[in-house]
């Protein structure tokens, strides 16, 4: 579909410079002279455009991450067109002999021809290239639309000449003022991306809220994205909450996943894991009573315990009992108790019911939480058993 679009920029800019060159040649108007000059640039740039298209979808073995800044190159090459065109237009208004044009009326529906089909042909290419984020299309639909300007320049100015008011001159001097600023707009745009620019702020935002509503994710250590032709590139690092290489990978997918999903026009999403090391970790216990029984329906647990375990040593530092929260429902309690737990940040559970498979498990693995039953009665000779001390330290080591 690119490539089509690229030979119809360039059948357009033909019948363009043709219409005009004819209309040049007859009548002698500074600014008919012009705007042809204008569109045998833009002929020389749309076929710019074509080649460019085809050859940043190519990959090989020097570039293999492809040729996708061709576009951006292109797009800065319409801007030198664009700016060498205003340079033409100006030298001719200053220095060519003052000579009254040869207009006839029949210019004026031949400019206004001149006017509509760019700017029918511009909202199509636009409203393409910003589908599928293609800058030199977008360049290209910019470039037709300084001609619905300059053209509507020549158009006052052939009128004026009818009239009586010789204007050719100041007409040229308007397109000129025209071509400079388009021309500038194209060159930056082309040149942030060229020198790998960031990428857009709201873009970066809402691929870092993606990442933060993960509940795996402990931390975003960096976030960097660029564009590279119609394309973009993400890569983060971040800290995960689980030490297991093959969770982490899972969570990695998954975020890459989501991002495709919002971002369009991504190309390779990058994402850097790392397991969370912490000097304490916060296990908890669920408890059939505050004396220090372990519950062996963790749905049903009305206290839980928790605990501060220094993870070099395994030293107790700190322990504490609270009351479930009143507002679990009966339907899905197991689950929503999870899910009061994970707001607590827990690294560890150890229960005397086993989860394996069940919905709590789960939810709390989901977020990093490390699940681990106990045939053990009571909470200080849970928290006091050697395996449950060395497994805790050893993980998060």
């Amino acid at each position: 579909m690119i490539t089509r679009i690229g030979w119809y920029s360039v059948l357009v800019n033909i019948f363009l410079f043709g219409l005009n060159f004819l209309m040049a040649a007859y009548s002698g108007s500074l600014a008919l002279r012009a705007e042809t000059a204008h569109n045998l640039l833009d002929l020389a740039a749309s076929l710019s455009v074509l080649g460019g298209l085809a050859l940043s979808q190519r990959k090989s073995r020097e570039f293999p991450y492809g040729l996708y800044k061709l576009e951006n190159m292109v797009a800065v090459f319409i801007a030198f067109g664009m700016f060498f065109t205003g340079y033409e237009i100006a030298k001719a208004a200053l220095f060519a002999p003052s000579t009254a044009p040869n207009v006839r009326p029949i210019m004026l529906a031949g400019v206004a021809l001149a006017m509509a089909v760019p700017l029918s042909f511009s909202q199509y290419e636009l409203r393409t290239g910003k589908e599928i984020n293609s800058p030199s299309l977008i360049a290209d639909a910019t470039e037709f639309r300084a001609h619905i300007l300059s053209s509507g320049v020549v158009f006052v100015a052939i009128a004026a000449q009818l009239l009586g008011f010789p204007l050719d001159r100041i007409a040229a001097a308007l397109i000129v003022i025209w071509i400079a600023y388009m021309g500038w707009r194209t060159l930056v745009d082309g040149m942030r991306v060229l020198l790998d620019a960031s990428l857009d702020a709201p873009s970066l935002e809402v691929i870092r809220a993606l990442i933060a509503s993960d509940p795996e994710v402990s931390e975003i250590k960096s976030l960097r994205g660029r564009n590279s032709g119609r394309y973009r590139f993400v890569e983060a690092e971040i800290i995960l909450r689980v030490s297991d290489l093959e969770r982490a990978h899972q969570v990695a997918t998954q975020l890459e996943e989501s991002i495709r999903s919002e971002i369009p026009h991504v190309e390779r999403v990058l994402i850097h894991t790392e397991p969370m090391h912490k000097q304490i970790l916060r296990v908890a216990v669920p408890l059939a009573s505050k004396k220090g029984e372990i519950a062996t329906d963790f749905g049903q647990a009305p206290y839980f315990a928790f605990c501060e375990i220094r993870a070099s040593d395994g030293v107790l530092q700190w322990q504490n009992i609270l009351p479930a929260p009143d507002q679990l429902e009966t339907k899905g309690r197991g689950l929503r108790t999870a899910e009061w737990l994970i707001s607590q940040g827990i690294d560890w559970l150890l229960t005397g019911e086993d989860l394996t498979g069940k919905a709590p498990s789960y939810a709390l693995q989901a977020a990093g939480v490390q699940v681990r039953s106990t045939d053990f009665k009571t909470l200080p000779e849970a928290i006091a058993q050697p395996e449950f001390i060395k497994g805790i330290t050893h993980a998060s080591s």
